[in-house]
């Protein structure tokens, strides 16, 4: 998989690349537009490293294997779009009260129902936080070209290893569909980190005990290492609970271990946000056009500046307090109806002005829609 030339790459075979350099063996999924790609990219890369690519019946039964392969000490990966993941959300709640490592990747389009199959929308973006019912704290990273697929993918898996549980990549149709000339990465580059497994006796291994991280080690299924597995809330020996001072360390523990280490999770890119008096806040392909939007508002003497989340849950509500607290303007570019502008007027002073640009017809957002939003509001 590693080459030194670049070469033309498609957004939705980067997340393939992306996946097998951080280890994954096991692709299960169904077939959606605009995500398909990818499981093809999966059926014919997997054969060659001796993992495995399986096509289910469904995105239920697709996110119930990933799981599955995942318990049994692979790391797995699923693929999908909206109304795929609106079925796959039952079961990526199942891995999260469960705590098992694995990586969704939304090819979004947009909707609801059926949508838009073949145009590209951002308005899943709060379905990856708050799909399953209950309590649970969610991870989403969201790249903005071909190059970044591959490394927030990577990232994807090693947020999932790190803190045991279910991430989700926000990708776009136009991030999927776009081909970019890249390199693919060299191994050594990027750091791929592996789950933690026990070391104690078999006999006193405890798979849900409070740890110093809240993070328990994980052995694959046939290692000698008998647990019980339940979406019953649990004890730490994994047998179900109806005790509230069992129940409530459980629910507690599923938010701590990432509540609590968010800045090994948050990650940014700041352009020119040193003077800015104004700042675009944006993710996935939306990023690409204000990044442009800010180099030509820099040309007409305007001091604009650009954040793009990289990480978009947990949302980094301190970060952008610091970064925007200089700023009387933030203009919020989103391709949906607005999901995360509300997050953004969150972060900011009453003095700051939060203003939204959406655009949900299918098409992307352009430099030119954002600059007319600049002049709009100055």
């Amino acid at each position: 998989m590693a080459h030194t030339e670049r070469q033309m790459l498609l957004g939705n075979m980067a997340c393939v690349h992306g996946a097998i350099y951080a280890g994954m063996k096991f692709y299960a999924g169904y077939p959606i537009t605009p995500s398909t790609e990818v499981a093809e990219g999966c059926a014919r890369e997997l054969p060659k490293i001796g993992g495995r690519f399986i096509q289910m019946e469904d995105e239920i039964a697709s996110m119930g294997a990933i799981v599955g392969a995942s318990m049994a000490g692979l790391k797995s990966m699923t693929a999908t779009s909206g109304p795929g993941y609106s079925l796959m959300v039952e079961n990526i709640g199942y891995a999260y009260m469960v705590e098992v490592p694995c990586v969704i990747v939304n090819v979004q389009r947009g909707g609801p129902s059926t949508g838009l199959p073949t145009k590209v929308s951002q308005s899943d973006t709060m379905q990856a936080r708050w799909g399953p019912h209950g309590d649970f704290t969610a991870i989403a990273v969201a790249p903005s070209t071909v190059a970044e697929t591959i490394t927030e993918v990577i990232r994807a898996f090693n947020l999932a290893e790190r803190f045991r549980t279910p991430v989700t990549v926000l990708l776009d149709e136009t991030i999927g569909h776009m081909r970019e000339m890249i390199a693919l990465p060299q191994p050594g580059e990027y750091e791929v980190i592996d789950r933690v497994k026990p070391t104690c006796d078999p006999a006193d291994y405890v798979p849900f005990e409070p740890t110093e991280n809240c993070v328990n080690p994980m052995p694959a299924y046939g290692e000698g290492y008998r647990y019980y597995v339940t979406g019953l809330t649990h004890d730490t020996m994994g047998f179900p609970t109806n005790r509230p001072d069992e129940i409530a360390p459980k629910l507690k523990k599923l938010k701590c271990k990432i509540e609590d280490y968010k800045d090994e999770i948050f990650k940014l890119r700041v352009e020119k946000m040193d003077d800015a008096e104004i700042a675009f806040v944006s993710y996935g392909s939306v990023s690409r056009a204000a990044l442009l939007a800010v180099t030509l508002a820099r040309q007409a003497g305007v001091k604009v500046g650009s954040i793009q989340l990289h990480t978009v849950w947990p949302f980094p509500l301190d970060q952008l307090r610091d970064l925007l607290q200089n700023c009387s303007k933030v203009i919020v570019g989103e391709l949906n109806m607005g999901q995360i502008v509300h997050e953004v007027e969150r972060a900011v002073s009453h003095e700051t002005e939060v203003h939204s640009l959406q655009r949900y017809d299918g098409e992307i957002l352009t430099p030119m829609q954002l600059l007319d939003k600049l002049e709009e509001v100055l």
